[in-house]
């Protein structure tokens, strides 16, 4: 390899080309899994402030704490625009904010990437995702009480956050060919639920000392892995005088369907990476396809419960006494980490499953199935002791996340499967872009509602999701009676 062929990024120019030559391609690719895992790992962390500050934002009603037989002054005065008898329903809104935000941005930044050098690409939008989330922060310092501030940093924050998965995918596919994805993108895929924890650890520890605080650290925490991206990360292997694994360079979604990822998202990426296909097909057209719109309101369904959890589950738990304390809010921001553990365990147990059944709608339904009970009785009984509470709550993320990992995969495998779409990237491009933008309906939907029913009763909100599972189960059904006929007549055929 010659010195001329490398086009590195600038932390690399400290290292002399001779020595980065005989650095062998394994080399690179531990380097670029590390580095991207990391990357979107701050992402998610940067998120996380929001759930963890909420029972500070909006304190529990001193009417509510009687009814409790608490004392009011265990808790904080709250925070205007949130305290008082309406402050839920505007943190419903700043979630709204960001998620809609974050859902129009994921239509974009694909293709944006595709034209621009992703290093910079994905460096920019660390760094914005940071100063935004410092921004929120230093709203606490400044005394900011206006709701417009914190709407606007929101609706920036998820377009700048929309960055983050399309880019990191797109760089791993570019060193990885599809013989070679299988587990070890699975464990890679978890950087999700690693970041929500560690954004929740992070936010927790420091809440005591004023909410702004949670928002800084983490915020700080991605603009200095954003240097690092920009530093290290190599896009292509051909930038330091590889070639490219296989010949395609986009992430398949059947590769990634072990681990707990936002795979509707990695389906994004392939409608912008995908080659160009001369025959496009209609919007209409992508719906009727066999399998798009069950999953795709599978999908909305399922993305509502999981994104509820994510954003209001620290809330919950601080306003729920686990037997008979009421936490503080460092305790319940820990605490609820458990959720996103049983969810890595949930998406790897099903995706494992999936591949050994050959069954996806079917595995998809049962996790949905289970989730039913565990959360009834994560409801009833998790306030007993905290080994119920910890118990319970891992098995709501196992069951909960299980399906969410799967429906967009088991769509592609289905369009894989079809004449009519095969070798039609833009076909799969449509499709794709629809349960995307179908999923993210449900996902800025359910933080909201949590938002006003919450203040008639967490049973409410549990109703809620419980309806929700229901109808996810519901769109799954004939997908998955169709897999066990075929099972059934292939074993008598046989």
């Amino acid at each position: 390899m010659e010195s001329k062929t490398l086009n590195l990024p600038p932390g690399f120019n400290l290292i002399s080309a001779t020595k980065i030559s005989q650095k062998p391609l394994f080399f690179f690719q531990i380097l670029v899994l590390f580095i991207t895992f990391l990357s979107y790992a701050s992402f998610h962390a940067s998120r996380k402030p929001p759930s963890i500050v909420k029972s500070v934002l909006s304190p529990k009603l001193e009417s509510n704490l009687t009814k409790l037989g608490l004392n009011s002054t265990q808790f904080d005065t709250g925070w205007s625009p949130f305290d008082g008898l309406r402050g839920t329903h505007r943190l419903g809104e700043l979630d709204l904010a960001f998620l809609s935000a974050y859902s129009i941005g994921m239509y974009f930044a694909g293709h944006v990437g595709d034209r621009i050098d992703l290093r910079l690409f994905l460096g920019f939008g660390m760094l914005g995702s940071g100063v935004c989330t410092v921004v929120f922060g230093l709203g606490y310092w400044f005394r900011v009480h206006k709701l417009g501030f914190f709407l606007a940093v929101q609706i920036v924050s998820g377009l700048v956050q929309s960055i983050g998965w399309p880019c990191v995918v797109a760089v791993v596919g570019n060193w990885f060919g599809k013989s070679k994805r299988g587990l070890i993108m699975g464990v890679w895929n978890s950087n999700t639920s690693v970041g929500n924890i560690l954004g929740s650890i992070v936010a927790s520890s420091v809440l005591e000392f004023g909410w702004g605080w949670s928002f800084v650290l983490p915020g700080i925490l991605i603009i200095f892995v954003g240097i690092i991206v920009f530093m290290f990360l190599v896009v292509r292997p051909e930038d330091v005088g590889f070639e490219t694994p296989g010949m395609e360079i986009e992430m398949s979604v059947e590769d990634m369907e072990i681990g707990k990822v936002e795979e509707d998202e990695v389906e994004l990426l392939e409608a912008a990476t995908f080659v160009e296909s001369a025959n496009a097909i209609g919007f209409l057209d992508a719906w009727r396809l066999p399998g798009v719109a069950p999953y795709a309101f599978c999908l909305f369904f399922s993305k509502l419960v999981a994104y509820t959890f994510l954003y209001w589950l620290p809330f919950y738990i601080r306003h729920t006494a686990v037997a008979g304390v009421q936490l503080s809010h460092k305790s319940a921001g820990i605490l609820s980490t458990i959720f996103d553990v049983g969810g890595v365990i949930g998406g790897i147990s099903a995706g494992y499953i999936s591949d050994k059944i050959d069954a996806r709608a079917v595995t998809s339904i049962a996790f949905l199935f289970f989730s039913i009970p565990a959360l009834i009785l994560y409801r009833l009984f998790g306030s007993i002791s905290m080994y119920a509470n910890i118990v319970l709550m891992f098995l709501s993320g196992l069951f909960v996340n299980g399906p969410y990992s799967l429906i967009t995969t088991a769509v592609a495998a289905d369009l894989g499967s079809q004449s009519f779409a095969k070798g039609n990237s833009r076909a799969l491009a449509t499709v794709t872009a629809i349960i995307d933008g179908t999923g993210s309906v449900g996902a800025a939907l359910g933080p909201l509602l949590t938002g006003y029913i919450s203040t008639r009763g967490w049973n409410s909100v549990f109703a809620m999701l419980l309806v929700s599972i229901f109808f996810a189960s519901l769109f799954l059904i004939h997908l998955a009676k169709a897999e066990i006929v075929s099972k059934m007549n292939r074993s008598s055929s046989q």
